[in-house]
């Protein structure tokens, strides 16, 4: 509680003369200064004496277990948890509509919505298969427009299923290995 101290050395206040203004043991108030969490009746007296609020005798005399518990809840939140066989589940649920790029995206969708599992590792699973139902067909039709002949339209349909089948399958892999997306947008279609 080293906030107490600094607060009675602004106000040009010794030890003794807290003690005997708040009625508090000069004991108590050097415990309080070293470090001992004041509660009820002395956290109020305290507070009066000085005539601040309860909540400034806090700001910076945090203790260390609040302190690890506030770095644990945001480890938790940066790290969110979610059910690893599931995602993987949703990811591969693409392989068989790789080659129509324009379903798919509807199973991992669909059993996202079922299975209400919405973290943001399956919603990126989704967005980046409704990016490729997007961008294929558009890169289709201008390998099609530019007249390059059938065998370059062809080659451009394996190729553009290859690929998706090739990011669900990485994608797969890094979720079993790290529970990562290998690639994903940096931006999320729902």
């Amino acid at each position: 509680m080293a906030q107490l101290k600094k607060i009675r050395e602004e106000k040009n206040i010794t030890q003794e003369e807290l003690a005997e203004m708040s009625g508090i043991s000069v004991r108590t108030i050097q415990r309080i200064e070293a470090g001992t969490e004041p509660k009820g009746y002395t956290l109020k007296t305290l507070a009066a004496t000085l005539n601040i609020s309860q909540k400034d005798l806090f700001i910076e005399g945090i203790s260390k277990e609040e302190i690890r518990i506030d770095e644990t809840i945001v480890a938790v939140e940066k790290n969110e948890v979610f059910n690893a066989g599931l995602v993987k589940i949703i990811n591969l649920s693409s392989l068989p509509f790789a080659w129509f790029p324009v379903a798919n995206f509807l199973p991992p969708l669909l059993i996202m919505l079922f299975t209400k599992e919405k973290s943001q590792i399956v919603k990126q699973i989704v967005s980046l298969q409704i990016f490729v139902a997007i961008i294929s067909p558009i890169i289709f039709m201008i390998v099609a427009i530019l007249k390059l002949g059938s065998p370059s339209v062809m080659i451009t349909m394996i190729l553009l299923v290859l690929s998706n089948v090739y990011i669900i399958l990485k994608n797969a892999y890094e979720i079993d290995r790290k529970q990562v997306l290998y690639y994903k947008l940096n931006f999320s279609m729902i």
